[in-house]
């Protein structure tokens, strides 16, 4: 008798959870949410952005030097390059200019020697 109810008692379930089969995924606890179908969902109002679908358009980044061939990356021109770094004098990505590869590389190599010579500085705490 006292291994029937052994037997019993490790098949039972533990706690308030019910017994689920081995090969179904565990069901989900729904709480307080309302369910509702899926086709149902409500919309969002579009507003006046117009566009395709609503949906805000940017602007397409372009390399600035590739686009002005007669702007050239030169090192001791601090003020063009201070457009490329951030207030923390952090050089930016190309993600966030637009500017190509090639360019940035230069760009990059550009704001190292400007800091180098002092025409820009390394951190916000070097002042001018």
């Amino acid at each position: 008798m006292s291994e029937e109810v052994k037997t019993t008692a490790a098949a039972a379930p533990q706690g308030d959870r019910p017994a689920r089969p081995q090969g179904d995924r565990p069901a989900r606890p729904q709480g307080d949410r309302p369910t509702r179908p899926q086709g149902d969902r409500p919309r969002r109002p579009q507003g006046d952005r117009g566009g395709a679908g609503g949906r805000f358009q940017r602007r397409r980044k372009f390399c600035k030097f590739c686009a002005d061939t007669t702007i050239d990356i030169d090192h001791k021109d601090p003020d063009m390059l201070r457009s490329f770094i951030t207030e923390r004098y952090k050089i930016l990505p190309s993600r966030v200019t637009g500017t190509c590869s090639k360019h940035q590389r230069f760009l990059t190599t550009a704001i190292k020697r400007a800091r180098v010579l002092a025409l820009l500085a390394f951190t916000p705490l070097h002042h001018d």
